[in-house]
């Protein structure tokens, strides 16, 4: 600390360096190197200010405890439903073919269901299903009045046109958000099924308390599911019957040039990447204090060890040094993923009661 002499009215400063924890409406700690100028008035008083410097690390958010926050709610949701004379909400999910990652997220569905006292069912199907046999089988459950919610895991195998199966799923029961009425909606900024993804990175947004009135948001990716959707959410009005984040957002993707996309990332004060393309946005690419969210899940096996891991869309090492917030791979946006598929279930069981 540099000791300095006080005179009658002359304000002194000292210079001190320190590092003050900070807290995001209670859920989340991070650091800053801050420089804390103490100056005294011709009064004789102490007073503060501080500016930031350095940060030391980003602010990891954690998908699986602000999953656990909506499962209590989703838990608190059934026995109300239940208790007001409607049928326990069943989730029945359709999975055409053994690939390994796609039995594995419908898995995890099911099981959340259950967990969250939820009924389901796995319809499995070979991969050389037709798709008037697919169809068929979707028809026999939009007329089923004990199923709440329909999802078809994607992807598809390539004979089957995948925009005709999302389609055929009754709006109502599209837990996925994908039935071309429910993304019209979206786009219209009308209450209706959020396609679930989005919705994860919706709520991990909102539930941090992160700002996006004003904001420069970068989605990378532009595909109808994620990237398109994520877009919606963001850009519309927060005062429309269903609310928006007021950013102004720009989308890049795969045609995008290295360069374009470095400019746009170094100018967002979020940057959403769900691209598919592993560890695509680096440190020189993402500007001090942004939000990071990586919806990306990339499977690469290791060169030394043959060992397979998951990664996103961001290096997270090195953008960790210098975002103020990230989601990691796995347990990012992943789990809160799952927890809007079976919210979205629940929500069809209440509107079906209603009507």
């Amino acid at each position: 600390m540099q000791r300095c002499r006080v005179v009658k009215g002359h304000i002194m400063a000292v210079i001190v360096t320190q590092c003050i924890p900070l807290k995001i409406r209670g859920l989340f700690k991070f650091c800053y190197r801050t420089k804390l100028q103490m100056t005294w008035n011709s009064g004789g008083r102490r007073e503060f200010s501080c500016s930031a410097a350095r940060r030391y690390a980003a602010t990891v958010l954690s998908g699986t405890a602000i999953a656990r926050q909506i499962h209590k709610e989703i838990q608190a949701s059934v026995e109300r439903l239940v208790g007001q004379g409607g049928r326990r909400p069943h989730l029945a999910v359709i999975l055409v073919g053994d690939d390994p990652a796609s039995r594995v997220y419908v898995r995890n569905k099911t099981r959340a269901a259950s967990l969250l006292g939820i009924s389901s069912s796995a319809l499995l199907r070979p991969a050389g299903v037709s798709q008037a046999e697919l169809l068929e089988l979707i028809d026999q459950l939009n007329r089923d009045w004990r199923i709440s919610g329909i999802l078809v895991q994607l992807p598809l195998p390539g004979h089957i046109n995948e925009r005709a199966v999302c389609n055929a799923i009754a709006p109502e029961k599209d837990v996925d958000g994908f039935h071309i009425v429910n993304i019209g909606k979206l786009v219209l900024d009308q209450r209706t099924m959020v396609p679930a993804t989005p919705a994860a990175v919706w709520e991990i947004i909102k539930r941090t308390g992160i700002e996006t009135v004003g904001k420069n948001v970068l989605v990378v990716g532009r595909s109808k599911n994620v990237g398109m959707p994520i877009a919606m959410l963001l850009h519309s009005d927060r005062n429309h019957e269903r609310t928006g984040g007021d950013a102004t957002v720009t989308i890049a993707h795969r045609c995008t040039p290295r360069e374009q996309l470095k400019h746009h990332c170094q100018l967002a004060d979020i940057v959403i990447a769900a691209a598919g393309v592993p560890q695509l946005i680096t440190s020189d690419m993402v500007k001090e204090g942004a939000v990071v969210i990586d919806v990306g899940i990339n499977r690469i096996q290791e060169t030394d060890t043959g060992r397979v891991r998951l990664v996103g869309d961001v290096d997270f090492e090195g953008v960790y040094q210098k975002a103020a917030f990230i989601t990691p791979v796995p347990g990012g946006v992943g789990p809160v993923t799952v927890a809007m598929v079976v919210k979205n279930t629940v929500t069809a069981a209440r509107n079906a009661l209603a009507h």
